[in-house]
């Protein structure tokens, strides 16, 4: 029989539904082109260093995102949607490829494993992420803010901050 012919005989099974696509045992899936994963808190680490003993060496950005008023947004089967969300987008120079990670975070424990160990790049991005949303990244090297002065109270990027207002004076106005 060769590859093309079809088995008469075989019973007929219902479809199965097929197992969601994974990377390295994290939920994986598709977004314009781009793998996306999706690993638990505590599948974080071990994947990006799986990943980076893949190739992916490079992060090219990691920044936050608060879901406070989009809880229910569509995510894949088995994923949980938190407040908060860690956006890791890594590269593998060699092979041009390009990988995202969505890191659900939840409210109540804002903390996520640093990745200045195999990505020493990620500092900075951290420590903007902890500045702007209040995502601690345990084990980073100087967790301190970068963009808003260290007596700042809050952090401006939660959809829950109150907007300021601060007087402007544009040079060469005479009021």
């Amino acid at each position: 029989m060769s590859d093309t012919d079809i088995d008469t005989d075989a019973p007929e099974t219902p479809d199965e539904p097929e197992a969601a696509p994974t990377v390295h045992g994290c939920v994986a899936g598709e977004s314009c082109g781009q793998t996306v994963v999706f690993p638990t808190l505590d599948q974080y680490l071990d994947l990006v260093k799986a990943l980076a003993d893949d190739g992916y060496t490079m992060v090219i950005d990691l920044c936050g995102v608060d879901y406070l008023d989009y809880l229910q947004r569509p995510l894949p089967a088995g994923i949980v949607g938190e407040r908060f969300e860690v956006v890791v987008n890594l590269l593998d120079i060699a092979h041009r490829r390009r990988i995202r990670l969505r890191v659900q975070v939840p409210e109540a424990e804002p903390a996520v494993p640093t990745l200045f160990d195999v990505h020493p790049g990620a500092e900075a991005y951290e420590r903007e992420t902890y500045d702007m949303f209040g995502i601690v990244f345990t084990g980073h090297p100087d967790m301190t803010r970068i963009l808003m002065p260290e007596d700042w109270v809050g952090h401006p990027l939660r959809k829950d901050y109150a907007v300021g207002k601060i007087p402007v004076q544009f040079k060469g106005s005479h009021s």
